[in-house]
């Protein structure tokens, strides 16, 4: 049989959700706070249908799109939590160079906590278009003084590595969660190893390696296609012996996608949340939003950044992977009491 693809519509946010699924006229869109009263309902090659979320109901299984998500290292996701970047590269294409050694990258992850950082992302391997892969030494060296040193400051860290030794060596340094670009595929070790470490995993889409992925990358349908890649990955981690409640997916908007495609991938976000695992999304300085807005420099696409991570958050994405976590802190925290003022504590 086709598989079908659910994408919830119709979104309502705080007492219009709340009094929407009391009615039974919406569903909590990954337990909640946001809820969904229609779908488009899709299958390869077809016809999409919309239906009412009574009529859906009665004809699909909503369970993954509707169940809670559980707490990812500690931290509850009923509300979107930002992951602030730690890049200690000499190359990384918004921050290159200004972490290189730990000292001034502990610096860095301290004052992103001090702005409201949930996790910490730290990574020793630029991904950015064109990028080479790093030494494993040389990223062993990199990361794990970071991570120790943000560990004592009380950080909840995550590690950005697509290299099993060093997703062990973050291990043995108390790292929270793994983050891998490319879906715990690039290293032959890494699936056996990260199942065996216990540890939360972020899988992200791409395609090729990061030196090739920009060169002209092509899709039937890209945001079924990253929904059947991602969703072959969490069938293989669970085939691997990692639960699904220990596994997190990032569309990979940047890698291996056009402007265009990055764009229908946030148009169609929701369509994810039947993957029954919690989105993270990473377009922060992004090339697209620098040619949306005509903004050549990474740095300066601070307000375009804040914009996608809201769009992002009120379509229900539990994590926000963002270079500027005070400014996105702010901008999500009023537009989700905009919609929900019972939540602002006023």
């Amino acid at each position: 049989a086709m598989p079908f693809y659910i994408r919830p519509l119709g979104l309502l946010w705080g007492p219009d959700a709340r009094a929407g699924i009391e009615a039974g006229r919406a569903g909590p869109l990954a337990g909640g706070p946001i809820a969904y009263t229609q779908a488009e309902v899709t299958t390869r090659g077809k016809i999409s249908r919309v239906f009412n979320y009574g009529e859906l109901r009665g004809e699909f299984d909503l369970a993954l799109i509707e169940a809670p998500r559980a707490d990812l290292a500690g931290l509850t996701l009923d509300r979107p939590r930002i992951m602030g970047i730690v890049n200690v590269t000499p190359d990384s294409f918004s921050d290159g160079g200004c972490h290189e050694e730990a000292k001034p990258a502990i610096a860095h992850g301290r004052q992103l906590m001090a702005e409201g950082a949930d996790i910490l992302d730290v990574g020793g391997e630029s991904t950015r278009p064109g990028s080479k892969e790093v030494a494993l030494q040389e990223e062993l060296r990199r990361v794990i003084p970071v991570i120790e040193g943000l560990n004592r400051a009380g950080a909840i860290v995550s590690v950005d590595t697509r290299k099993a030794p060093v997703m062990m060596a973050a291990a043995e340094a108390r790292v929270a969660i793994i983050n891998d670009v490319s879906a715990l595929q690039f290293d032959p070790g890494s699936l056996k190893i990260a199942a065996g470490l216990g540890l939360p995993i972020v899988l992200m889409h791409s395609i090729g390696t990061p030196e090739t992925m920009q060169v002209d990358p092509r899709y039937d349908d890209v945001v079924l296609d990253v929904y059947d890649a991602l969703d072959a990955r969490i069938a293989a981690c669970m085939a691997a012996g990692i639960p699904r409640e220990k596994l997190v997916i990032d569309p990979g908007i940047g890698f291996g996608k056009t402007s265009r495609h990055n764009l229908e991938l946030l148009q169609r976000l929701t369509l994810f949340h039947g993957l029954g695992v919690p989105i993270l999304v990473g377009l922060s300085r992004k090339g697209f939003t620098g040619q949306l807005t005509g903004e050549p420099l990474p740095v300066n696409r601070v307000y375009g950044s804040v914009s996608g991570a809201v769009h992002c958050a009120l379509h229900g994405a539990q994590i926000l992977r963002v270079h500027d976590v005070k400014a996105t802190r702010q901008a999500v925290a009023v537009a989700l009491a905009a919609v929900d003022p019972d939540a602002s504590g006023m």
